[in-house]
Formats: C-alpha cells, sequence, structure tokens
C-alpha cells in the first residue's frame, strides 16, 4: 500500500484556508513590507545621478527623509507580522498538539499494545512543529520574497534588459539543481521523522525501566541500543545535509556568477560604453541583490517545508486512525447500568488466525462476583479486557443489560466502570491527587471514605504529608501494596457498578492482604466484579469460578461445587494451600 502524503495543497486548505482572514492581513503588512524595502536601491540611483552632481541640499534632505521613513516602515511591519502570523503559527501548533493527543487517547487499546508510548510523545510534540513553517517564518518567506522577486525583475528590465536576461541563466541551472535537491530530501526527512521517534521511544523505555537495567548490570547493552539508533539518526541527517550542500554550493557558484561575474564584466562594459550611468549601476546591483537574496532564501524555505510536510505525513496518519468511540454503530446511550453481562460464544485473536479464546459462553447477573482462575496466558485477562470494552470480539456477543456492548457508547458504559489492574498506573502528584483522579471533583468527606475503605490512612498517618505526600513517578516513592492500596482507594471513589480487579491483591504482602480483602469485601457489594486471581484463598466466596485453560472454560461453578469435582480447580487449590 502506497504511504499516503500530504500536498502542500491539502496542508493549504486545511491550516492555511480557515485562518484566511489572518493570512490575508499578514499578506498586506508583507506587500507594505516589501514596498518599503524597494525605496533604498531606487533612491540610490537619483542620489548619485542627480543630487550629489548638483548639490541639491534640499532634495537630499528629502531624499534622506524617505529613506528614513522607509526604514521604519519595515520594521514596524516586521513587528507586526511577528504578533500577526508567528504568534498565530505558535498557537496553531499548541492547538494541533492538543488536537493529535485528544485523537490519540481516543484510539483503542490494540494500537498503544503495538506502538512504543515514546515514540507517540515524538509525534505529538515534533511532527506538529512544521506548521510554524507553513502560516509563519516560512509563509512570510515565500510570499515576501516572491513579491521582491517579481518586482525586482521588472525594475531590472527597465533599467537593462540584456543584463537581465544574461543574469538569468544561472538562476535557471540553479533553480533546476534546487528542484531535483527537493525530491530526494522529501522522503529522508520523512524516514527521520520515523527514527527519531524510535529512538526517543528506546530513550523513554530506558529511563522508565532504570531499575532492571542497572539490577542486570545492563548499561552498557542499553547504551549499544541506543548508539545504534542515533547512528541511524546521523546517517539520515547525513543524506538531507548533502543534498543540502548541493543547493548551497550550487548557490554560491551560480549566484555569484550572476551577481559579480556578469555585473562586474557586463555592467563593467557597458559603463564605458555610456550605455549605464553610474546610478543606475549601483541600482541594478542592488535590485539583483533585492532579486537573489529571496531566492536563496526559498530554497532554504523549501527544505524547511520539505520537512513540515514530511511530519504533517506522520500527524495525518494518526488522525486518520479509527477512533473506539467514533464507530459508527455505537449509538446506544446507556444512563444507568445494572451490571447484567452476557457472553455468548466469544472468540478472540491478537493476530489473524491465532485465536486466545475459543466460543467463550457465561452469564453474570447484576451484583455477583465472577472470578477468572487458570495458568498464565490462559486468557484471563482477555476476557476481563473484552468485559472493561478495551477489546472487541472477532465472533459471539458480549451484551450489558440485554444490550449488545459492540453498540454502546463507550463514553455512555465506561462512567460506570472501574478498574483495578496487579501494576495499576499512579500518576505523578501526591496520593490525593491519585486517589481523586476518577471524581476530581469529589467532597473530602468522600474522599475520607474511600481512604478509610481502602485503608490507605494506615499508612499515609505515618507520613508527615499525610494525603499531600509526592509519590515520585509511577509512585515510585511507594511500596508495591501501597500503590494498590491506592489504587483501589482509586476505584472504591469512583463508585462504579461493574468492577474489574485483575491481580488486585498480588502486591500486598499477608497482613495488607487480610486489611484489602475487608475493603474488597465492600467494595464488591451490589457491583457485578470481574476477579483475576492466583491466590484461589481469595475468592472463595465469588458467586461463580471459571477456569480458564487454553482459551477455553475448562470447568465453571462455585468454590464448593468445583472442589467437589476434584478437577483442575481442585488440583490448584490443594496445591497451593500445601505450599
Amino acid at each position: 500500500m502506497a504511504e499516503k502524503k500530504v500536498s502542500i495543497l491539502t496542508a493549504f486548505k486545511t491550516i492555511i484556508w480557515p485562518r484566511r482572514n489572518l493570512v490575508l492581513i499578514g499578506l498586506l503588512l508583507i506587500v507594505i513590507s516589501k514596498a518599503a524595502s524597494f525605496v533604498a536601491p531606487i533612491s540610490l540611483r537619483y542620489f548619485l545621478d542627480d543630487i550629489v552632481p548638483t548639490k541639491n541640499y534640499d532634495l537630499l534632505k528629502i531624499l534622506v527623509s524617505v529613506v528614513i521613513f522607509a526604514f521604519l516602515v519595515q520594521a514596524v511591519m516586521s513587528f507586526l507580522l511577528t504578533k500577526v502570523l508567528s504568534i498565530q503559527a505558535q498557537f496553531m501548533i499548541s492547538e494541533l498538539r492538543a488536537q493529535v493527543q485528544k485523537q490519540v487517547l481516543s484510539l483503542p487499546i490494540r494500537f498503544f499494545d503495538n506502538t512504543k508510548s515514546g515514540a507517540l510523545v515524538s509525534r505529538i510534540m515534533s511532527d506538529v512543529e512544521g506548521v510554524r513553517n507553513l502560516i509563519g517564518t516560512g509563509l512570510v518567506q515565500l510570499v515576501g520574497g516572491s513579491i521582491t522577486a517579481i518586482v525586482s525583475l521588472i525594475l531590472l528590465l527597465r533599467i537593462s534588459p540584456s543584463m537581465t536576461l544574461l543574469t538569468f541563466i544561472p538562476l535557471i541551472l540553479f533553480a533546476v539543481i534546487a528542484l531535483k535537491a527537493f525530491k530526494v530530501i522529501r522522503p529522508v526527512f520523512r524516514e527521520r521523522g520515523k527514527i527519531n521517534a524510535e529512538v526517543k521511544g528506546r530513550l523513554t523505555e530506558t529511563l522508565s525501566g532504570i531499575r532492571v537495567i542497572k539490577g542486570f548490570n545492563a548499561e552498557v547493552q542499553e547504551g549499544k541500543v541506543f548508539e545504534t539508533g542515533v547512528e541511524r539518526l546521523y546517517k539520515n541527517v547525513k543524506k538531507s545535509l548533502t543534498a543540502t550542500a548541493v543547493m548551497t554550493s550550487s548557490s554560491t557558484f551560480l549566484l555569484g556568477l550572476a551577481t559579480t561575474g556578469i555585473m562586474m564584466g557586463f555592467g563593467g562594459y557597458k559603463m564605458m560604453q555610456g550605455e549605464l550611468t553610474t546610478g543606475q549601476y549601483f541600482e541594478f546591483t542592488f535590485l539583483l541583490a533585492l532579486m537573489v537574496a529571496p531566492i536563496v532564501q526559498m530554497s532554504n524555505i523549501g527544505s524547511q517545508l520539505t520537512e513540515a510536510l514530511a511530519g504533517l505525513d506522520r500527524t495525518e496518519e494518526l488522525m486518520n486512525e479509527t477512533s473506539e468511540a467514533n464507530e459508527k454503530n455505537r449509538t446506544i446511550q446507556l444512563d444507568s447500568v445494572n451490571g447484567d453481562i452476557t457472553f455468548d460464544n466469544v472468540s478472540f485473536s491478537y493476530e489473524e488466525d491465532e485465536e486466545v479464546l475459543h466460543n467463550i459462553s457465561f452469564k453474570v447477573k447484576p451484583g455477583e462476583v465472577i472470578a477468572l482462575v487458570g495458568s498464565s496466558g490462559s486468557g484471563k485477562s482477555t476476557i476481563a479486557g473484552l468485559a472493561a470494552s478495551f477489546l472487541n470480539p472477532i465472533s459471539g456477543t458480549i451484551t450489558i443489560d440485554k444490550q449488545d456492548l459492540s453498540k454502546v457508547n463507550l463514553n455512555s458504559f465506561r462512567q460506570h466502570l472501574g478498574v483495578v489492574l496487579q501494576d495499576d498506573f499512579l500518576f505523578e502528584g501526591t496520593i490525593r491527587e491519585n486517589i481523586l483522579f476518577p471524581r476530581p471533583k469529589a467532597s473530602e468527606e468522600q474522599l475520607q471514605q474511600a481512604v478509610k475503605a481502602a485503608y490507605v490512612n494506615e499508612f499515609t498517618d505515618r507520613f508527615d504529608e499525610g494525603l499531600d505526600t509526592l509519590i515520585g513517578e509511577r509512585g515510585v516513592k511507594l511500596s508495591g501494596g501501597q500503590r494498590q492500596r491506592i489504587a483501589i482507594a482509586r476505584a472504591v471513589l469512583a463508585d462504579p457498578k461493574i468492577l474489574i480487579l485483575d491481580e488486585a491483591t498480588s502486591s500486598l504482602d499477608t497482613e495488607s492482604e487480610a486489611l484489602i480483602q475487608k475493603s474488597l469485601a465492600e467494595l464488591t457489594k451490589g457491583r457485578t466484579t470481574f476477579v483475576i486471581a492466583h491466590r484461589l484463598s481469595t475468592i472463595r466466596k465469588a458467586n461463580q469460578i471459571l477456569v480458564i485453560e487454553n482459551g477455553n472454560i475448562a470447568e465453571q461453578g462455585t468454590h464448593d461445587e468445583l472442589i467437589a469435582s476434584q478437577g483442575r480447580y481442585y488440583n490448584l487449590f490443594t496445591y497451593q494451600a500445601r505450599i
């Protein structure tokens, strides 16, 4: 499948056209600024040919005043252009970053399973930077340079058509070289964005896993991985620098040939023949410089626009990803949830033709606790992920209160959902902020109830700052058991109707587990709860226990029923009891 590229026309329609009023104001300011820039070179001819020879002091004063005023106009226009376009470009970058981040958060879990978080950070923060060159400095230079070059060309033809046409030969050669160089540079810039994202992604993982790296004495190994990444980046930059160097060296020679060789040789000859006055020669020289400067600038702009479009290519890829909330068939709104969940012949696969669940069927009544047990990789977490709507079945149906979950609006469903994971994520900040995460506007009384229910106060009371204690990135300053209790308090405060507990007590010592079991007993009352547990002693009171093996339900029943049948569950339970 061919890569979709963002064309200049597409970028114009989506970025520039919606802001056409500001852009038009910017263009007007550019025209005024460039018009003022011609005052000095045009006045030079009158200064040398008319004013100095005749010693006209009055006209000299007027000419100097006009030139100074022209420079003042350019300065004011430059300031206004920064206010109108450059600041607007920065606003657009922040706006686009927010849109991309919002889009990324709306993507399904499967997308994140296949994408590095560090790479996504790079794409959100770096790839949109090119907008500045489309509407800010790049637009000013492109439009302003075009105006300057065209007007300069007209004035040059008025002074000497033959000299003007002669200087155009090296300029045309330079334009041909630049166009070919741009064709080489664009795919290089696009590849650079991918490499940059990969390198940043790996670096993010390295910093997050620093304890594992040091624990296995793997600093050298990880350093080599990073060196390989930055070497790939270096080679990519080398390619673009080579193409840029070709343009730069070509411009140095060809533009030097036009401005110096032709001007000094052919211009000097015309002056000696009396076909060109001293004032006209200097006017031609300055006008030629005005025309050549934006051409050189536009070659740099071409590189900037190429890099900008390459970044927008990758941004558009993200924006075109299908959001899980925008699926057209999700039209059912759930105003309330009872918690009646049914799996009917549900199958699921992460990869094509590799099913991990096979025709799973069971029912959970409102308020029941259903436990999922089995060996690692048997499919327990996948079933919980399907119940939470993080995943979608490839066949079969999951219903919530007799409504097909695949047709239910996700926001209306997930506002009634709570999760406590084995390695639950805590945000950098305070304990209070993490517990309040699902309900930032909860009252102090509601917060304290959640804190006591999860026995968080059992350890926060020993902290000088209490609930306002900073916990570091991912809660690194807390023990595993403390982090888990904060996660449970967060779920208590959310007050969900459907609760997913994935190894919620795995990080707790025996004493903490005893406390948490009491809080979980209160938490699960009146809530449909899915419990994934390796410690079978924690699920004896579950209404249903499903024993999952190789993506199938091997056994199903209550604790007493499964013990009596002396099957797989019996073997697991008696084995743990002996340990």
